[in-house]
C-alpha cells in the first residue's frame, strides 16, 4: 500500500476519531441541561458542522504531504469544539463540566476497544484485507492519541477540566486564567518533547491492542 492510500485512511480515520469525541461532549452537556450544542447543530454525525478549516483539513493535509517525503503519513488533528454552557448545567457546573469532559476521552477509549475487537476478529477469520485493517489500525491509534492528549491538565484540554473539580475553589480560577495560553503551553511543549509520554503510552497500548500479525497485514510496520 503506498503512502497516499495510507494517507487518505489515516485522514478518514481521524475524522472518524475526533468528531464523535466531540459530539460525546455536546451529548452529555445535553443530558445535563445545556442545549446550546443542540441549538447549534452540533449533536450529528454529519461531519461538515464539526469540521474545523485548520485542525481538520489543512493540518492534515500539510502533514500528509509532509508524508510523501518520509515515506508514511504521521497526522494530527481536531474537530470544531462544541459550544458548552456550564451554566445551564444541572446542580453544580464544576461537577457536570467534569462528566462533559470525560465524555470526549471515554468515548475515544471505547472506540479504540471497539475498532481493536472489530480487526483482531477479522484477522482471526482470515478476512485480511490491508484497506479496511489499515484503516481500523489507525481509528485505534488515533482514538487512543485523542484521549491521553485530551486528558493532559493544560486548558483548554478536557484534562484541565477534570483537574479543575478537583482543586479548591480559589486554584480553580488560576486554572481557568491560564486558558487564552493554554495553547501556546500545549505547542511549546510539543516542540520540546513535553508530551512524548502521551504519545508513547498511546504506541504502546496500540501495539498491545492490534498486535503485530495485524500492524503487518496492514502494512503499519
Amino acid at each position: 500500500m503506498d503512502w497516499l492510500m495510507h494517507g487518505i485512511l489515516a485522514i478518514a480515520a481521524l475524522l472518524v476519531c475526533v468528531i464523535p469525541h466531540e459530539v460525546a461532549h455536546g451529548y452529555v452537556a445535553y443530558r445535563l441541561g445545556d442545549p446550546t450544542a443542540k441549538a447549534a447543530g452540533r449533536l450529528t454525525a454529519n461531519p461538515i458542522p464539526h469540521l474545523d478549516p485548520i485542525g481538520s483539513l489543512l493540518l492534515p493535509g500539510m502533514l500528509l504531504v509532509l508524508g510523501r517525503f518520509t515515506g508514511f503519513p504521521v497526522l494530527f488533528g481536531w474537530a470544531k469544539p462544541v459550544p458548552v454552557n456550564a451554566h445551564r448545567l444541572r446542580g453544580d457546573p464544576w461537577r457536570g463540566m467534569l462528566w462533559v469532559s470525560l465524555a470526549g476521552p471515554g468515548t475515544n477509549l471505547a472506540m479504540a476497544g471497539a475498532a481493536a475487537l472489530l480487526g483482531r476478529g477479522l484477522v482471526a477469520a482470515g478476512l485480511t484485507m490491508a484497506v479496511p485493517l489499515a484503516f481500523l489500525a489507525f481509528v485505534v491509534l488515533y482514538s487512543l492519541v485523542l484521549a491521553f492528549f485530551n486528558l493532559v491538565p493544560i486548558p483548554p484540554l478536557d484534562g484541565s477540566r477534570v483537574l479543575a473539580y478537583f482543586l479548591p475553589p480559589r486554584w480553580r480560577m488560576s486554572l481557568a486564567q491560564l486558558e487564552p495560553y493554554g495553547m501556546f503551553i500545549v505547542l511549546a511543549l510539543l516542540v520540546v518533547g513535553g508530551l512524548q509520554l502521551v504519545f508513547r503510552l498511546a504506541s504502546t497500548l496500540w501495539v498491545h491492542l492490534v498486535g503485530i500479525d495485524w500492524a503487518l497485514l496492514s502494512g503499519l510496520v
